[in-house]
């Protein structure tokens, strides 16, 4: 079915016609997608090898009909089409990154769940970058980038080595070219729509940027937006809700561990914890009080809210090596699920889950799939995490600052988020993109 859609394409290549995204070649593309879908158990069972093969013979399957989809000035129909095979890609993605297809996804009406909310769904093609944009009660825009998939990743790696390093001079322009290339177009329409928010699910290397550092020539979007990143809108759930009478169980290590001896230590770490209780209520484990079987114990008595993990931690993309320390042990991806959802029955499911010093794993160019994989098998309806270590210092000033904006009360978390962000980015001392930008919100916004 995909080689025939292929040969379709290829043929109405040749021929000049037209309408070379033939409705054919499509019908044919859709027909593979379908099939792929209704084997996804099948699928991820095979082998850990079929990893390599979802990257060569399964992910192009799903670029090349959002291609065929998305030719100039495309209809409502084919956008439509678009975003829903986006939208499978990134399940397929997950399901490929746990070894299983148990994900729970289920359509959601982005008109239910916040009406000030834009969502940008982003595709990296051979030959250009795509995204496609939902406002409530509006038809779908198409935003089109021309540009060959290794010059878009070219500018995504510059724009990262800017923002991750303080020795490195900041090129704005480089993300003005981003911002022009994500909303730029828009930002009239996301305007007259009363936007406050922006939720984005990105795609490849994208991913590693956090959208907060969009720059229009003037300011960047975290002080005009709340910005979110959701793995997929299926995956949100929209009943979350942290706003008044909330707890915190917080654990952290602030020493160097012989089980992980390339870690260093965290100092800072006890004052972002201390800060924190003194803002809302909180139970502390630190160091030697925070092991695995203590953070069980404590996340499945008591009825917290958030749980906040100061800690070193890798995100990898592969499920096995992504990580949190604790004093004594290391917690991979499972076992966090596992200890956070081991009480299905909790009155007060874990609305947020924080991981205040973590980082994606160097070198590692998809090791972004790996947050994303905790945002989804976390346990909580909301994750908040650092795409790379931050200053620990640095770190506990802005979780000091987040959790003054949500104690009131009157804030959702993405806007206590970007409250705290705007405050360093003003701050003469922490006013770099590598302090402020790194923490991102995956999940529910509100």
């Amino acid at each position: 079915q995909w080689q025939l859609g292929r040969i379709l394409n290829l043929k109405q290549d040749k021929t000049g016609a037209i309408d070379r995204r033939s409705r054919s070649a499509i019908a044919a593309y859709a027909q593979s997608v379908q099939t792929l879908q209704s084997i996804r158990s099948d699928l991820v069972a095979i082998s850990s090898d079929i990893q390599f093969g979802f990257r060569e013979s399964v992910e192009p399957v799903y670029r090349e009909l959002v291609g065929l989809l998305l030719e100039p000035n495309a209809s409502q129909e084919n956008l439509k089409q678009a975003r829903d095979v986006i939208e499978s890609l990134q399940l397929a993605e997950l399901d490929n990154f746990f070894r299983d297809a148990c994900l729970d996804a289920k359509p959601v009406n982005i008109d239910e769940i916040d009406h000030n909310a834009a969502i940008f769904y982003s595709i990296i093609l051979r030959d250009r970058l795509e995204v496609i944009v939902t406002l409530p009660g509006q038809p779908l825009r198409q935003i089109t980038t021309n540009l060959p998939k290794t010059e878009i990743e070219k500018q995504i790696a510059s724009v990262n080595r800017d923002i991750t390093n303080l020795w490195r001079a900041l090129k704005k322009e480089n993300l003005q070219t981003m911002h022009d290339w994500l909303i730029g177009p828009i930002e009239t329409e996301l305007a007259k729509s009363n936007i406050r928010t922006l939720v984005f699910i990105p795609d490849g290397a994208l991913r590693n940027i956090p959208m907060s550092v969009l720059y229009d020539g003037e300011s960047y979007a975290i002080e005009k937006y709340n910005i979110a990143v959701a793995p997929s809108l299926q995956l949100i759930d929209s009943q979350a809700n942290v706003r008044k009478n909330f707890s915190v169980l917080s654990a952290g290590v602030t020493e160097v561990r012989p089980h992980r001896p390339n870690f260093g230590s965290l100092p800072g770490v006890k004052v972002e914890l201390e800060n924190i209780k003194a803002q809302v209520p909180s139970l502390i484990l630190l160091n030697e009080s925070f092991t695995e079987s203590n953070f069980n114990t404590e996340v499945n008595t008591s009825g917290y809210q958030i749980v906040h993990l100061a800690t070193h931690g890798e995100f990898s993309s592969v499920a096995e090596e992504t990580f949190l320390l604790t004093w004594d042990d290391e917690i991979n991806l499972n076992e966090l699920n596992s200890l956070i959802r081991a009480d299905q029955k909790q009155k007060n499911p874990i609305e947020l889950l924080i991981l205040s010093a973590c980082r994606t794993a160097v070198g590692d160019s998809r090791a972004a799939l790996g947050l994303a994989g905790v945002a989804v098998r976390g346990g909580a309806r909301s994750t908040i995490a650092s795409l790379w270590y931050v200053d620990d210092l640095g770190t506990a000033e802005l979780m000091t600052r987040f959790y003054q904006k949500l104690a009131t009360g009157q804030v959702t978390k993405a806007e206590a988020l970007r409250l705290a962000q705007q405050e360093l980015l003003q701050s003469e001392q922490y006013n770099h993109p590598y302090y402020w930008s790194a923490f991102i919100l995956l999940g529910n916004w509100l």
